[in-house]
Parts: structure tokens; sequence; C-alpha cells
């Protein structure tokens, strides 16, 4: 079983210099079709879909994250527009659900 990349062009740049292969994407058909086509993979035991990718059809993609078991859907930061977008940090404390450090100024209880 191998992972499988789907996202915007540094994404899927930056894995593929791990050895992970994977689709560029710019619209949500494209996704539509790639994350069809990699869902009947059955080599494909992991799917990471870049945050910027995903939201172009978020509905689709949180639904799959909360049913897939195999493969299993990854959702990772992409490429950031704005602020607000919430830190590798702050996704993997909501994910595992515990705090990872302590905010600056908090005392110790």
């Amino acid at each position: 079983m191998r992972p499988y990349v789907i996202g915007n062009p540094d994404c899927v740049l930056g894995f593929s210099l791990a050895g992970i292969s994977g689709k560029i994407v710019h619209t949500a058909d494209e996704l539509s079709s790639i994350l069809e086509a990699a869902l009947q993979d059955k080599t494909i035991g992991m799917i990471i879909i870049s945050a910027d990718v995903a939201s172009l059809s978020r509905e689709r993609v949180d639904q799959l994250e909360i049913s897939s078991i195999s493969p299993l859907i990854i959702e990772v930061p992409g490429q950031v527009e704005g602020a607000g977008a919430p830190s590798l940090m702050e996704m993997v404390q909501r994910s595992v659900g515990i705090s990872l450090g302590g905010n600056k100024g908090e005392s110790d209880r």
C-alpha cells in the first residue's frame, strides 16, 4: 500500500522529493476525477490532500475523511492565502485532542 498526494504544485513537488507520487489539481472537476481514480486504485493506502485543494470540494473531502478506512484520507496544510489558517501544531492538537505545549503567558496549574 502506497501513499498518494493530491494538491497544489508546491505540495506535490515536496512530496515527490520524498518519493511519493501524486497529481496537481487546479479545479473542482480535476479534483473529482483524480480523487475518484485514486479511490479505485487498490494499491493506494493513503491519500494526502492539501487544504487549499480540499476546499475545492469541501463536503466530499470531509465525508471521505470521516468514512474512508482504506484508503486513509489525510488533509495537510496548503498554501496560506490569508491570516487565520491553523498552524500545523494546531491541526495536530485538534486531531489528537491534547495540547502539545502551553501558550505563552499561561501559568502552570
